[in-house]
């Protein structure tokens, strides 16, 4: 279990396997998402959750800054991409884009609002970060009781 740093309770999360390269993602709040191989539809890959999680947490760490200056109903879209390099098994390069509506803004205020998105995002994606950072990995096998 990774080690708790805040107050806040830790959220536990573990997969299980529910078949030939299909297991179920569940966390204890109640969250279920389908992982399996690419050959097996209906699913995300390991690789493609990855993804999500760093568009789903710029757009998260943008949600303040945007929802002050476009309103409560904006819309956006964030797409991440990036093959992986199969011969070592990482992903060198990921690429978002955040498509967003800004023609209500001038184009002095639309820069502004860019470079504190931009920002926001910077300071507290923690998918981000850590992607950018690195991260030491610990890999326990342990006996099921």
């Amino acid at each position: 279990m990774a080690e708790q740093t805040s107050d806040t309770p830790t959220t536990e999360l573990w997969v299980e396997r529910t078949g030939t390269r299909r297991y179920t993602g569940r966390s204890s709040r109640g969250a279920e998402v389908l992982i399996g191989s690419e050959t097996v539809e209906g699913v995300f890959t390991p690789g493609e959750l990855l993804k999500i999680a760093l568009a789903a947490c710029s757009g998260m760490s943008s949600d303040f800054p945007l929802s002050r200056r476009l309103g409560d109903t904006y819309d956006v879209t964030i797409r991440v991409s990036g093959a992986a390099d199969r011969e070592n098994e990482v992903y060198p390069h990921l690429v978002e884009e955040m498509a967003l509506d800004l023609s209500e803004l001038d184009e002095e205020a639309q820069q502004r609002l860019v470079a504190l998105v931009e920002r926001s995002v910077d300071k507290v994606c923690t998918v981000g970060r850590t992607l950018e950072a690195g991260t030491e990995v610990t890999l326990k096998i342990v006996p099921d009781a």
